[in-house]
């Protein structure tokens, strides 16, 4: 027998009579909540942070234009989880950032949709910033679960020192007590808590109405992408060396289905034709030029790439990498 293997058969021996004679270890108590949801992500200059919120559930019945055996058919194999009040749907938002500007882009529910949301704060916190430190914060529309976040739990304004840059379109429609009264009666309950999102911010002159051709905070493009809101934008960001970020708001709620079906509208969308056209458009500008997508209904940090295929579209998530230095 070799010295060499003498010498292996020696360790691994006195390896087992240390482990015989070590004290047993009671195992650790499961964990109770996730991580943190912070997903950092560069793209040219822009550092863009995705920050989780939580999740909601939609029901598949809410997919509206294409046929429950189809729905049925996309899902299967796709493994998203679902339960009897529907299938898990992300709710997230990004802030970016440019040298030491900040820009939020949506703010989550905060306390408007309950338990399991409102998580946009402490994981901005987690992610090293303070609310106080973001520069404006730009809705892509005035559903709650992307303005509710505007206020913190003591219903002040998170974001004291951000101006907030919601489109004239959907300010006129979602905070006129008019359109309420003439609303659908299950969206009814959004108008109001859109006036109130708002109030402290429009009180303190930070609240700006924009025209779909003026221009925006640090050279960012508003998109016209109106259908599921009728001022409902997505932004297009410039993070140089070819790179581009578009951040969609919600172009899709039903990932599993919608980029193979754009032609499926959702429900709650104000103009259905209108969200497939914007849908549409969107998509294949992304895929033909290789944008970085983000979107608020996508699977958490909800970055990543559109391709063509078949005649439709399918999500390419984006591969995890470390910061550069």
């Amino acid at each position: 027998m070799s010295i060499r293997l003498s010498r292996a058969i020696a360790l691994a021996v006195l390896g087992l009579a240390i482990a015989g004679n070590a004290p047993a270890r009671s195992a650790q108590p499961a964990p109770q909540q996730q991580v943190a949801g912070v997903y950092h992500q560069q793209i040219g200059q822009l550092h863009v942070t995705a920050l989780f919120d939580g999740t909601v559930a939609l029901g598949r019945q809410a997919l509206v234009g294409v046929d429950p055996a189809t729905v049925t058919r996309l899902l299967d194999h796709r493994y998203v989880p679902e339960d009897a009040k529907g299938l898990q749907t992300a709710v997230n938002a990004y802030l970016v950032q440019r040298g030491d500007h900040l820009s939020l882009i949506d703010t989550g529910t905060a306390q408007c949709f309950g338990p399991g949301l409102g998580q946009v704060l402490a994981n901005l916190r987690a992610a090293g910033h303070d609310p106080a430190e973001v520069d404006e914060v730009l809705l892509t529309h005035a559903h709650p679960d992307h303005m509710c976040g505007l206020l913190d739990a003591n219903g002040a304004m998170a974001f004291p020192k951000a101006t907030v840059w919601l489109s004239q379109a959907d300010a006129a429609y979602w905070l006129n007590p008019a359109s309420e009264a003439s609303a659908p009666e299950p969206l009814r309950f959004a108008f109001g808590l859109a006036r109130t999102a708002v109030a402290p911010y429009a009180a303190a002159g930070k609240l700006h109405r924009f025209a779909a051709d003026e221009a925006l905070p640090g050279g960012i493009q508003a998109i016209d992408s109106h259908g599921h809101t009728p001022g409902h934008v997505s932004y297009l960001l410039d993070g140089g060396n070819g790179q581009q970020l578009l951040v969609w708001g919600d172009i899709v709620h039903f990932h599993a289905v919608q980029f193979a079906r754009p032609d499926a509208a959702y429900e709650a969308d104000s103009d259905r034709s209108a969200a497939i056209t914007s849908r549409r458009q969107l998509m294949a500008r992304a895929a033909d030029q290789g944008w970085w997508v983000a979107g608020a209904h996508l699977p958490f940090p909800g970055l990543g790439h559109v391709r063509r295929q078949d005649q439709a579209f399918a999500w390419v998530p984006g591969e995890f990498a470390p910061l550069r230095r």
